[in-house]
C-alpha cells in the first residue's frame, strides 16, 4: 500500500472520529457517512477501517494511555485535538507496522491542518512523552 494512501486514511479517519466525538452517532454510520461521500479509491481502507474500530470499540483504554503525558485535565483538550490524540495512540499501541516517528510527525501535520494554531506544539509534545513508554522497544 502507498505511503499516500495511509496519509489519506489517517485525515478522513480523523474526520470520522470527529464526527463520532461530537454527534454520538454509532461508529458504523460514521463510518459508512464517510465512505459514501469521499472517494475512496487512494485510501488505505484497511488502516482507515482498523483506526476506526480500535478506538470506538475501547475509547477508554485509548485515553487513558496518553493521559498521563498531557500536562493538561482532558476536559481541557480540543476536540481535534483530542481525536488526533487518540488516532496517534491507537497507531502507536495497535499498529506497529507503523514506526513511531511517522505516528509523532502525521499527527504533527494533522494538528497543523486541522487543529489551533499552536495545537502541534501541544501534540507533539505529548506524543514524544508518550511514545517513550508505548513504544520502550523501538526507541
Amino acid at each position: 500500500m502507498k505511503v499516500a494512501n495511509r496519509k489519506r486514511a489517517r485525515v478522513l479517519a480523523l474526520q470520522a472520529l470527529y464526527a463520532w466525538l461530537l454527534s454520538g452517532n454509532d461508529m458504523k454510520q460514521v463510518e459508512l457517512s464517510i465512505v459514501t461521500t469521499n472517494d475512496m479509491t487512494k485510501v488505505d481502507m484497511e488502516y482507515f477501517q482498523s483506526i476506526l474500530a480500535g478506538i470506538a470499540n475501547d475509547p477508554e483504554k485509548i485515553d487513558a494511555a496518553y493521559k498521563p503525558y498531557l500536562g493538561r485535565l482532558p476536559e481541557e483538550l480540543d476536540p481535534i485535538e483530542k481525536c488526533i490524540l487518540r488516532l496517534a495512540t491507537f497507531e502507536l499501541i495497535d499498529r506497529i507496522d507503523t514506526p513511531f516517528k511517522v505516528v509523532i510527525n502525521e499527527s504533527i501535520e494533522l494538528a497543523k491542518t486541522f487543529g489551533a494554531e499552536e495545537s502541534h506544539k501541544f501534540i507533539n509534545g505529548a506524543l514524544d512523552k508518550a511514545v517513550r513508554y508505548l513504544r520502550k522497544d523501538e526507541r
